[in-house]
């Protein structure tokens, strides 16, 4: 029977299981976000808990064990200020796992470790694109597409500010689930987060209207050629910024697959995944010329 035998194994030795762990929690505080297999994530972010709460109590102690247990000495300066100044307030849950894919070969299934509120918070970056999309379709609600495409969306400060004042459960411009991921990833960060993620919020929104702009855009252009016209219409337009809608932006998709450049690998797709693709019609963009009726 299988008594006090606990944690996974991973077919290696205690000494390679302990090695090789310590080299991942040494990563993660290197580069505070990596990418390895689901089971071998969830043991990481186990001992890195424990080593970053040895940080936060920065004694002598404590930095005797951290320093034995870490391979990379260049990491324990960042532990004893960055990380405990950044998780001050924080009680707990200092990692995050977000299952991605599937290894290319053994189908292992893959996930992305990281310490929450990093540089690049990969749920920050999902909820202001959640927040931006959200805006911009309420906005589209209470006005003519027109008018947003040379308004645009320019309140989203002071949409945020009134949302995080509303509980979960009441009526605002973001749906119950997108309000509760805003409140939980700015309720440790400082007063400087909330201008971040607005700001990425309206970037969002450029470049959600930058596709049908430019889609108009090129329709007029070649309408004024064909009639010979001297300053074409399309001049009117909003500009837009050189990468806006190079992303192709406005599709649903998953979270995994929007940063699919960086966190997961391109190319070879297997079979099972082809038949659930090709299992219906793909989904088309909801903001396109022809649905917003720039015409």
């Amino acid at each position: 029977m299988k008594h006090g035998v606990a944690f996974r194994k991973f077919s290696r030795t205690s000494s390679h299981r302990n090695l090789m762990l310590r080299n991942l929690v040494s990563s993660l505080f290197q580069h505070e976000q990596i990418r390895t297999t689901l089971p071998k994530a969830k043991d990481t972010a186990r001992l890195a808990e424990k080593i970053i709460t040895l940080g936060k109590k920065g004694n002598e102690t404590s930095y005797r064990r951290a320093q034995g247990f870490l391979l990379k000495p260049e990491v324990l300066p960042k532990l004893f200020s960055t990380f405990a100044q950044r998780y001050k307030e924080r009680p707990g849950g200092y990692t995050r796992i977000v299952q991605i894919d599937n290894r290319v070969g053994d189908n292992a299934p893959m996930a992305l470790l990281e310490l929450v509120d990093n540089p690049r918070d990969f749920k920050f970056e999902m909820t202001a694109r959640a927040v931006g999309r959200e805006l911009l379709t309420d906005k589209l609600r209470l006005n003519t597409p027109r008018g947003v495409l040379n308004n645009g969306v320019t309140n989203a400060h002071s949409s945020l500010s009134d949302e995080l004042r509303l509980k979960v459960s009441d009526k605002g411009q973001l749906r119950s689930v997108t309000r509760r991921n805003l409140q939980k990833v700015l309720r440790y960060r400082g007063r400087e987060a909330l201008a971040e993620i607005s700001q990425k919020a309206t970037s969002h929104i450029e470049s959600l209207l930058a596709k049908p702009i430019l889609q108009h855009r090129a329709h007029v252009a070649e309408s004024s050629r064909a009639q010979n016209a001297k300053a074409p219409y399309s001049a009117a337009f909003p500009k837009t910024s050189v990468h806006a809608g190079s992303a192709v932006p406005g599709e649903v998709r998953p979270a995994g697959q929007l940063a699919k450049g960086a966190l997961t690998r391109t190319g070879w797709v297997p079979r099972s995944r082809l038949r659930a693709v090709n299992r219906g019609p793909s989904q088309p963009s909801a903001y396109t010329a022809r649905n917003l009726r720039l015409s």
